[in-house]
């Protein structure tokens, strides 16, 4: 599916985020996030969580049970833990996004890519997907203890028929894109190391731009709530939570 171009006037917000970096924001209910890989070769992975009530989170286990699938695209919608819909996916131009391959920790970048320390090479040092997410977490009074199952947006994993996993190298173009509605407020966090399953041995993650823009109002027949019975149940609980406001 494609993503729309959008209006002058409807951006809101831009943001550059280079590799190896993090980046956090309340996103709005009425406003929506687009994604873009900037040269291609990005992971973009995200956590979320509910600004007033931060106990409240995304929940990969129930995204994927009630939605049928392993992997994310246009028309699906990221559940939190209290069967509420944090985000949906209103457009995707690359039509796999990975729920399941989680992120690295020091031990695997170092096996990986070899050891590169801040003393040897300052801003080029090498950094896990864990340790940018808790850097990221701290502004917001979270730590360890709040990391969860995340979104790697612009990578693919698939299970072959033995049921191994594979990571697919090259899935990503520069340019692709992907836009995520807020059905209610949604802190988001995101990193850009690379993909925990990501081939080595060259340290290179990629860029991704952030672009907020308000978004259209939600019609009865939208692709997301129609999509399947157990999003439609999410969306209604949403509304009640926005009913109680």
């Amino acid at each position: 599916m494609s993503t729309p171009s959008l209006p002058p006037e409807r951006i809101v917000y831009q943001e550059h985020v280079p590799g190896a970096r993090y980046a956090s924001l309340i996103l709005r209910r009425g406003f929506a996030l687009r994604l873009t890989d900037a040269d291609g070769t990005a992971n973009a992975a995200v956590l979320l969580y509910n600004p007033h009530n931060l106990l409240e989170r995304y929940n990969a286990p129930d995204t994927l049970k009630g939605q049928h699938t392993a992997r994310l695209t246009a028309g699906h919608m990221l559940y939190s833990d209290m069967g509420r819909v944090m985000l949906s996916i209103t457009a995707d131009s690359l039509d796999w996004h990975d729920p399941i391959g989680g992120i690295s920790d020091a031990d695997a970048v170092r096996g990986t890519y070899g050891q590169a320390r801040y003393q040897e090479r300052l801003n080029d040092f090498h950094r896990s997907g864990r340790e940018l997410f808790l850097i990221e977490l701290a502004k917001w009074g979270l730590g360890r203890a709040d990391l969860l199952p995340n979104v790697n947006f612009f990578s693919k994993v698939q299970a072959d028929e033995a049921g191994n996993l594979r990571y697919r190298p090259e899935h990503s173009h520069a340019g692709a894109r992907v836009d995520l509605r807020a059905e209610m407020d949604t802190l988001i966090i995101l990193q850009t190391a690379p993909h925990p399953m990501a081939p080595g041995p060259e340290y290179a993650p990629g860029a991704v731009d952030l672009t907020v823009y308000r978004a259209e109002p939600v019609a009865a027949e939208d692709p997301c709530l129609v999509s399947h019975p157990e999003n439609a149940r999410a969306y209604a609980n949403t509304a009640a939570y926005h009913s109680q406001e």
